[in-house]
């Protein structure tokens, strides 16, 4: 049974924009990758189906869970019509030396290819890019390429308003093409002389502290300078942004001011529900809200807000973040 209502035609008086119902996050390794990811002697590496990273504990992966006959069927179960795949930053593939990172990020987007080729209907992609020396050229050809839907961007690349900055000529190309960023959780800082085994935390650590982290300061480095140096770019902050607009008091107070509502910044939900979401449209709306499940890691979720929040949250946001469909 679908966890997720049909928002489309469910209610009179509910204005209905038909599109297909999407999960703008989820992940899934192709096969090229795994191997890769196996042939490694430091992280990120797999051993069998372990995954070893430095920082995290060490995550056994399900190997179902990147069967992609088995995705579609769950995803079609739930009601998903389009799932949008992204390379797992926290992985730190984007931040390694180029030479290092090229070939995973080439089996990464072989992804793509073999998509099209075997015309696999249900998924898109998101490109991924070394971020400490961008290959311009090489992300423009993938940003033509008919499955791939924008580009994701570990938010640690994007840790301050400098680091925005570094990365305008990267993030305009993306601009340049009408399509959207995604920001995603990268690694986690490893503190010399100790590990997260060390540290003795349980699996959940990472998620509820890292990545909130680097999500927050991300949404404030681009509400800094984001949009002055790229007026046009769509961009979503995965997991509501660390709930970075849900401290607009704290930052009133220490002289900031959160300022008109940003039409094309965009918040996915993976991994909250109903009032952690209901907090976000209390100082957003409901217009720039964004479903994602993070899937495998978590499972798609309806916050029960109605009809009316449904069609918006599955259809006609992603809609206008994908493409900039009106909503």
């Amino acid at each position: 049974m679908s966890v997720i209502p049909s928002p489309i035609g469910s209610g009179a008086g509910v204005p209905v924009q038909l599109g297909p119902v999407t999960d703008c996050h989820q992940h899934l390794w192709p096969a090229a990758f795994v191997e890769l990811l196996r042939r490694r002697h430091r992280g990120p590496r797999l051993e069998g189906w372990t995954l070893l990273l430095d920082g995290e504990p060490p995550y056994v992966v399900d190997p179902a869970a990147h069967d992609l006959v088995a995705r579609r069927a769950t995803d079609a179960a739930d009601g998903i019509d389009l799932a949008l795949l992204s390379l797992s930053s926290p992985l730190g593939i984007e931040s390694m030396h180029p030479d290092e990172s090229a070939p995973l990020l080439a089996a990464w987007h072989s992804l793509a290819d073999d998509l099209e080729r075997d015309r696999v209907e249900g998924f898109g992609l998101w490109a991924s890019v070394n971020v400490i020396d961008p290959d311009l050229a090489d992300l423009a050809t993938w940003l033509r390429h008919p499955r791939v839907h924008g580009l994701q961007v570990p938010a640690p690349a994007l840790a301050d308003p400098a680091s925005v900055e570094r990365l305008a000529p990267m993030l305009a190309l993306v601009e340049a093409a009408d399509l959207p960023v995604l920001v995603h959780p990268g690694p986690v800082l490893v503190h010399p002389g100790r590990s997260v085994e060390a540290q003795d935390v349980p699996g959940w650590w990472p998620a509820l502290t890292s990545y909130t982290a680097q999500l927050s300061a991300s949404w404030f480095a681009w509400h800094v300078a984001g949009r002055r140096l790229l007026p046009r770019l769509r961009i979503a902050f995965v997991g509501l942004a660390g709930l970075a607009p849900l401290h607009h008091e704290r930052l009133a107070q220490r002289g900031g001011e959160l300022g008109a509502i940003d039409p094309l910044v965009h918040y996915e939900t993976s991994s909250y529900g109903t009032r952690a979401i209901d907090a976000m449209v209390r100082v957003v709306g409901v217009d720039p809200l964004v479903h994602g499940s993070d899937r495998p890691y978590a499972r798609p979720t309806d916050p029960g807000l109605g009809a009316a929040f449904s069609q918006s949250l599955f259809v006609t946001n992603p809609a206008h973040l994908l493409n900039g469909a009106p909503r």
